[in-house]
């Protein structure tokens, strides 16, 4: 999927010159934490969010340091710092040249900028208008129209089993040779021996995300590499035992 699949269509946007009260409005009508920031010819220059109005004169939470601190952090990121927490102009306490995206970007790159630059929305540009803008909860909801119900017509046990044995081979972490699944009605229960306990938690995860199963039992044997010690799986037929290899 793309951008221009999941993206907001209709943006809510703000002027530069605007007051940071209406601003704060716009925001708290249309219940959004941010606004793309535009120029009187609509152009992107800046963003501003939730994150903006944190630290503000007005409700006493600008940044205190002791006097020593203020010597080293310098006059001049004193100075930006002052602008940000008393500034009337959104254009004063904006984020200059945000990080953006055009149509066409994938979703995996989408994520991977909002996790590089820590941030929760990132606008859509097409020569620097903007064009729409994608959010986490956009994210959301794609993901929300991809699940999928099962099909009307469940796969058999045999094809269950090998569609998870297919996932394990594709996984680096899995130890494909030691783990074997059961599936009897739709019920997988996986036997052998793993080598991590968080093995244990991700063969059942495969295997729950296999169209037509319906339960998952955990018989898997965790085998503690350095100590020689074993653990039973949760589901096993005793009561979880521990022993010595």
């Amino acid at each position: 999927m793309k951008t221009a699949d999941v993206m907001t269509r209709k943006v809510i946007s703000v002027g530069a010159e605007a007051s940071v009260l209406e601003a704060i409005r716009l925001m708290l009508q249309n219940k959004i934490s941010g606004l793309p920031v535009v120029d009187g010819e609509g152009l992107l220059v800046g963003i501003v969010t939730e994150g903006d109005f944190l630290r503000r004169a007005e409700t006493g939470t600008q940044r205190k340091r002791p006097r020593w601190l203020e010597f080293l952090t310098g006059p001049g990121r004193l100075a930006g710092e002052y602008v940000r927490t008393h500034g009337r102009k959104v254009s004063e306490i904006m984020t200059s040249d945000p990080v953006t995206i055009v149509e066409d970007t994938p979703l995996d790159e989408v994520v991977r900028l909002m996790e590089q630059h820590r941030i929760k929305r990132l606008p859509v540009v097409r020569d620097r208008a903007v064009v729409g803008i994608i959010s986490r909860a956009n994210l959301l909801h794609a993901l929300a129209s991809v699940v999928r119900e099962l099909p009307a017509s469940a796969p058999s046990d045999t094809e269950i089993r090998e569609r998870i044995l297919a996932e394990l081979v594709k996984e680096p972490w899995a130890p494909r040779h030691f783990i074997d699944p059961v599936v009897r009605n739709g019920t997988v229960e996986l036997w052998g021996t793993i080598f991590d306990d968080r093995e244990r938690q991700a063969a059942k995860v495969v295997a729950e995300n296999i169209a037509g199963v319906k339960a998952v039992k955990d018989h898997l044997v965790w085998v503690e590499p350095m100590s020689g010690m074993w653990f039973e799986g949760r589901d096993a037929a005793s009561s979880p035992m521990a022993g010595a290899l």
